[in-house]
């Protein structure tokens, strides 16, 4: 449904389906997945060119779309290196486009489920593309709305945060009913019924992820009021069509 949304072609009828039924209730979640990619897009940059990260750990990849993570972070640096994740068959189908690395850097995908961290976490250690003893970029995009409370959302991205090394950073997306609440409880219950549980959060809600951590300058704001550059997603929209609050933060 992201995908349809981005535009792109790898989606299917049922998907094309569940997205329209959405749409027609939210017309505006399209200019909400632009502004998410287009953040995702600024938040890698920005810890690659102005913090320094080289490793980069994503939750919840997706299904791959131009630029990806990696083509973003190594243009900064050739070097850089990145984890992908994902629970998604469908994703893993694709996985090939997840793996034009630069020859300097290195990326994987792995297939696990945010739900089971420990198990991430020991899944990427195997794996070895990125090491837990250098600053990790843990980017958590457009995904913790699918993991409600019964499946403790906040112990996951905690335990998550555990496991990297202080100088790490949490790159986080996450929508949000508070501009419109009616419309958004009407798009959790038909990604409910079509097998997707889901739980938009408060402002305050999001906030908690963050805790413990130093935020970095706007802190967490509406995704496309993050550090917006021109012609960095549509430049338009209002908060109530993001939808979408965004922030980056360090472990210390």
């Amino acid at each position: 449904m992201y995908d349809y949304y981005l535009g792109g072609k790898t989606n299917y009828a049922v998907d094309r389906e569940a997205a329209q039924a959405v749409i027609q209730q939210f017309p505006a979640i399209v200019t909400a997945a632009r502004i998410n990619r287009a953040y995702m897009q600024r938040a890698v940059h920005f810890l690659a060119a102005e913090r320094g990260v080289r490793q980069f750990l994503d939750i919840g990849t997706g299904i791959p779309t131009a630029p990806n993570l990696h083509e973003v972070v190594q243009a900064v640096d050739p070097r850089s290196k990145v984890a992908y994740v994902d629970t998604d068959p469908i994703v893993l189908a694709y996985a090939d486009s997840l793996l034009t690395s630069a020859p300097q850097g290195e990326t994987s995908y792995i297939e696990a489920s945010v739900t089971t961290p420990e198990a991430v976490v020991d899944a990427v250690k195997e794996d070895g593309c990125i090491s837990f003893d250098k600053p990790v970029a843990l980017t958590l995009h457009a995904l913790l709305h699918f993991v409600p409370d019964d499946q403790d959302a906040y112990g996951v991205v905690e335990r998550l945060l555990d496991a990297l090394p202080a100088g790490s950073y949490l790159s986080l997306s996450h929508c949000t009913g508070d501009f419109a609440p009616e419309s958004w409880q009407t798009i959790v219950d038909l990604y409910t019924q079509n097998g997707t549980p889901t739980q938009v959060r408060s402002y305050a809600e999001v906030l908690r992820f963050f805790d413990r951590l130093d935020p970095v300058d706007p802190g967490l704001v509406v995704a496309h009021r993050w550090r917006p550059a021109p012609a960095s997603g549509p430049s338009l929209a209002t908060d109530a069509d993001a939808s979408l609050y965004a922030g980056v933060a360090l472990k210390r």
